[in-house]
């Protein structure tokens, strides 16, 4: 659905994007995770057509979508930043994506408005932080754009709140799939929503795969040093803490029964890491591109 082939974006001197390429698949949910400075919001707002890349290819159904008003239908955008329409009405906002967006579902919004208990008379930049997300949810929802892109999703909201938006949006998914994008730092409380997850780092694709794949390769071993160190010769280390006699050493790697069983009969405790440490582990640690152990 979408082809992404060699994208860069430069302000100045300063080269945010360095030869992205990726392929995203029709009706599948992926998570774009990074850390500040990575590049997300630069590459979904260059997909979206909010920004002008500076070189590279981006297409949407093999068309490019710069200046493409038939493909600009087919996109929306939700951003922490608002619409540029702070000082009208959010029944206004509702009102200029409904012209906006080919697949937009009315009665599917006054649903969503009554669900989320909000004011549409009120001004857009009167309501609360949480209250203005609110809006954006909703428009991403009710626009049925065939790719759907939410930045920072919960930002201003509780916990109860977020997880109606999640539930909601994988209800919504099921009946009426499409290609969503969601960016966000709550990384845990949305794992299960990700088919895919891509990672950037330093401007690039760090880590493109499926979730089950990245979890079933991050590890924690706890135990003695000694019992340990013998079975992870030429893994890969990506965290490392010292608890008195014993440790634990997180890898990112494969493990195979037959090491499983060496690490538990020393003794060794085995777990996965979380989504959320795993990325914070991968695209911090200083150990990863090398082995510790060799």
């Amino acid at each position: 659905m979408i082809e992404i082939k060699n994208l860069y974006k430069s302000y100045g001197k300063t080269e945010v994007l360095k030869g992205i390429n990726l392929n995203l698949e029709e009706n599948k949910i992926y998570g774009l995770l990074g850390r500040n400075g990575d590049g997300k919001t630069t590459l979904l707002n260059i997909i979206s057509n909010q920004i002008r890349k500076t070189s590279g290819e981006v297409k949407l159904y093999g068309e490019n979508v710069f200046e493409n008003p038939k493909q600009v239908k087919n996109i929306c955008i939700v951003k922490d930043s608002g619409f540029g329409m702070e000082e009208i009405k959010v029944k206004k906002i509702f009102e200029a994506a409904r012209m906006l967006y080919k697949n937009w579902d009315e009665e599917y919004k006054n649903q969503l408005v009554k669900e989320f208990d909000l004011n549409v008379r009120k001004k857009y930049n009167k309501l609360s932080r949480g209250n203005q997300t609110k809006v954006g949810l909703i428009v991403g929802l009710a626009s049925r754009a065939k790719l759907t892109i939410f930045d920072e999703p919960s930002l201003g909201l509780d916990a109860a709140t977020r997880y109606k938006f999640y539930n909601l949006l994988l209800e919504d998914f099921e009946n009426n799939p499409r290609t969503i994008i969601i960016s966000t730092h709550l990384i845990d409380e949305v794992a299960n929503l990700f088919e895919e997850v891509i990672i950037l780092k330093d401007g690039q694709v760090y880590i493109k795969d499926e979730v089950a794949n990245i979890l079933k390769k991050g590890y924690f071993l706890n135990g003695k040093e000694e019992n340990i160190i013998p079975v992870i010769r030429n893994k890969n280390i990506i965290h490392r803490e010292e608890f008195g006699n014993s440790i634990i050493i997180g890898i990112f790697d494969d493990l195979d029964e037959r090491e499983k069983s060496m690490l538990r009969q020393n003794n060794v405790e085995i777990s996965q890491i979380p989504l959320q440490k795993l990325f914070i582990y991968l695209t911090e640690n200083p150990y990863k591109g090398g082995h510790v152990y060799e």
